[in-house]
Parts: C-alpha cells; structure tokens; sequence
C-alpha cells in the first residue's frame, strides 16, 4: 500500500478483505506478515477474530490446496463499516462547523474550545470517527484534549479540525499553532 493505514478496525478489515480476495494465502501467519507489510501489526488472537468477523472461509484452491476467502457477507459487512465511517467523518464535520471555536496545539496534544457544555459532544464525536491520527480524546465542559498517536504533529491536527470546521476546508489566515474556524453567518 502506498499510504499508510489508520489503525481503525474498519480499516485494518478492509485490508484483510483485500488481501483475502486478490492473493492466496494459505495461514494466519502469512496473512500477519502481508498486513505487516502495510505497517498493521496485529497478534494472532485479532487476526482470528478478524476471519471470524469477516466469515473468511478455508476453500480449496486450483490445485487442492486450502486458501481463505471472504465470503460476499463479509465482503458487504467491509463496505457497511466504510459507509459507517464516512457517516461518522461527515457527522464530526458538521458538529466541528457548529461548535468548534478554536484550535491549538502543543507537540503531539490538541486543544479545541467550544461553547460551554459542548465538548463532551465533540469529543465523543471525534472518537467515533476515528479520525487518522487521532488516538483518544479527553473532554470537559468547553475543552476537549485531543492526544494525537506518536509521530503525528498536532500542528497538523489541529488544522484538519479547522479545516473540518470550515466552508472551504482551509483557513488561510489562521497561525500554525493556533488555528480558529471561520464562523458561518446563517442570517446573510
């Protein structure tokens, strides 16, 4: 794969299902070593929930050997989790566009502002989008404190969530570490 992967369970699905479905492999542990290859590290224990929840079936191949599959259940249950997940990004679009005041970041943590009694809202938002490079979310009452997984720049995460929040999806005029959505004017 060329970019790397979100380490989402929808994600890391969507992957098996691929593999699964345009090489042969005959193992759990050949199956590790290709998701290894995508930088998906996953022990045995998942790999094999992973198969169960995909209903991934052990067939015979041309030449008799066994092979797993997915079956067209599994294969639908990828793309309803992908549809899931694009409605969970749009969702956290519009709660960004409605409640996010401003944005800031201090090496690989985030702050968003909100109006009061709005972050725990966001905040629940934000973790069940899951977001690239988001690892979990800590709200309060107008705070939310966004941890970002290691090596990504908060920087960076706090303008996705500007851009979230934005009509054009970019705000040019805000600075790098502190960033405020555009608010919309709904009486224009």
């Amino acid at each position: 794969m060329s970019s790397p992967l979100p380490a989402t369970k929808a994600a890391r699905h969507a992957r098996i299902a691929h593999i699964l479905t345009h090489q042969s492999v005959h193992s759990q542990a050949e199956l590790a070593r290709a998701l290894e290859e995508d930088g998906l590290y996953v022990t045995q224990a998942t790999l094999s929930r992973d198969l169960i929840e995909l209903r991934a079936e052990k067939i015979r191949d041309a030449r008799g050997g066994l092979i797993y599959k997915v079956t067209p259940e599994g294969a639908e249950q990828v793309r309803t989790s992908q549809r899931e997940s694009e409605t969970a990004i749009s969702r956290l679009a519009r709660l960004c566009a409605e409640l996010l005041i401003s944005a800031q970041s201090s090496g690989q943590l985030v702050v968003l502002r909100t109006p009061p009694g709005a972050a725990q809202f966001l905040g629940s938002a934000i973790d069940t989008s899951a977001m690239d490079g988001v690892m979990g979310t800590i709200a309060g009452d107008d705070t939310v404190l966004v941890i970002s997984r290691e090596g990504m720049d908060g920087k960076d995460v706090a303008q996705r969530f500007v851009a979230l929040a934005s009509d054009s999806g970019t705000d040019k005029n805000s600075e790098p570490t502190t960033a405020s959505p555009q608010r919309r004017n709904h009486h224009d």
